[in-house]
């Protein structure tokens, strides 16, 4: 945790979640994990996951909620949010991730994490009643995120491997 800008810098890790006011912003990195931001517009509260795979499925839940799974880390962000008394129906969804990190190992037919990663965001913001205002999904490589909980901006870098023959993009969503 650095300033840059004034602002409270975070580096979200795979994994990890967190919610802040408007003196954070967050950063992560992306391959086929798939980050949430959620944001408040009359708050500026916000909160941002970093996620490995949809779901924990039939394995053990009794340790509690793990930030690695997208339902436990969209739960863990939404109750974080109540507690600072605000409904996450109430702010404004943005996903990011969920890249093909081995375009050439990829079998005709099959959906490969990132793209498992993905819907299941875009499933999980839908199921909670949360309007999805921007997405950057899917394609080859890896994205950088940062989020600015200020005024809710987030940059997003797609980076994708020199023998992809594809430019690399970098938006403001």
């Amino acid at each position: 945790m650095h300033r840059i800008e004034g602002l409270i810098d975070i580096f979200l890790q795979p994994g990890e979640f967190f919610v802040a006011d408007a003196e954070f912003q967050m950063r992560t990195m992306l391959g086929s994990c798939v980050s949430i931001t959620l944001w408040h517009p009359f708050k500026r509260v916000g909160a941002m996951s970093h996620f490995l795979l949809p779901t924990r499925g039939a394995f053990d839940k009794s340790e509690g909620l793990d930030g690695r799974y997208g339902d436990e880390a969209l739960q863990l962000m939404v109750t974080e949010l109540k507690q600072l008394g605000v409904a996450a129906s109430q702010c404004q969804a943005k996903v990011f991730g969920g890249g093909n990190m081995f375009p050439d190992h990829f079998r005709s037919g099959a959906m490969n994490v990132g793209q498992r990663n993905g819907e299941a965001a875009l499933e999980l913001l839908n199921h909670h009643g949360v309007p999805i205002v921007s997405e950057s999904l899917f394609g080859i490589g890896h994205r950088q995120i940062i989020f600015d909980v200020r005024n809710g901006d987030v940059w997003c870098h797609q980076v994708t491997p020199s023998n992809s023959g594809q430019e690399p993009e970098g938006d403001l969503l």
